[in-house]
C-alpha cells in the first residue's frame, strides 16, 4: 500500500492505494450495487429543490442523524459488509465512526458539486475516510477562502483507494467531483464520520 500526503496549506490530507485488495473491492463494490437501498433525495441549493446529481444511502449507529442540503438522514442500520469495512478502516487510522453516507455515481453525467463536510454535527476537526470502489474519478480541491475563486487541483481516486481528510481540512477546502463526457461505468464512494448529536 502506498501512502500519499496531498501537499495543500492548512489540510491533512492523505491517499492509501490500494487500501483494499482487489478481490475485497470487488465483492463489497458488488453487494452494495446489488442490496444497499438506493434513493435520489432532493436537495436544497440556494434556495430551491433539485433532484441529487447522483443516488444516496446512509447507514450508521442508531443515533447517527446527520443533515446536510435541506435533509434530515435517519440511518439504516450496518450491514455486515459495512459494519466489517468500518472496522477495518477504524484499526487501520486509529479513529471512530459511528456513520457512513454512500453515494452512487451512475455515469459521468453524476457529480458532486462543490462543498464542505462543516456540519455542526461533525464537529470542528472531522475525519472524514472515503473510500472508492468502481470507476476511477477525478476529485478535486479548492480554497474556501479563495476572491474570486480560485483554481482547482485534484487526484484520481480508484477502485479500492482511501482518501483521508482530517485537521482542518474542511475549514480550508472545499471539494468537488465533476461531471465527464468520458465513457465512465458506476463509482460507489463510502464516506465515514463520526456524527455528535446536537
Amino acid at each position: 500500500m502506498l501512502e500519499t500526503a496531498i501537499p495543500l496549506d492548512q489540510s491533512d490530507i492523505r491517499l492509501y492505494e490500494p487500501f483494499l485488495h482487489s478481490s475485497q473491492a470487488d465483492y463489497l463494490y458488488t453487494q452494495l450495487s446489488d442490496y444497499v437501498d438506493w434513493t435520489q433525495p432532493e436537495i436544497t441549493l440556494y434556495g430551491r429543490k433539485v433532484k441529487s446529481p447522483r443516488l444516496a444511502a446512509w447507514y450508521g449507529d442508531d443515533d447517527a442523524i446527520y443533515r446536510y442540503s435541506g435533509l434530515t438522514n435517519y440511518p439504516s442500520p450496518w450491514t455486515p459488509e459495512l459494519l466489517e469495512v468500518k472496522n477495518q478502516i477504524q484499526l487501520f487510522l486509529g479513529a471512530k465512526f459511528n456513520s457512513v453516507l454512500l453515494n452512487l455515481y451512475r455515469s459521468g453525467e453524476d457529480a458532486m458539486g462543490w462543498h464542505s463536510d462543516n456540519e455542526k454535527e461533525l464537529g470542528d476537526t472531522p475525519v472524514i475516510a472515503s473510500l472508492s470502489l468502481g470507476a476511477t474519478r477525478r476529485f478535486l480541491f479548492r480554497r474556501r477562502d479563495a476572491q474570486p475563486r480560485g483554481g482547482s487541483t485534484g487526484l484520481n481516486l480508484r477502485h479500492g483507494s482511501l482518501l483521508v481528510m482530517a485537521g482542518n481540512t474542511q475549514r480550508n477546502w472545499q471539494h468537488s467531483i465533476s461531471r465527464t463526457k468520458k465513457p465512465t461505468e458506476p463509482r460507489i464512494n463510502l464516506t465515514f464520520r463520526q456524527v455528535f448529536p446536537l
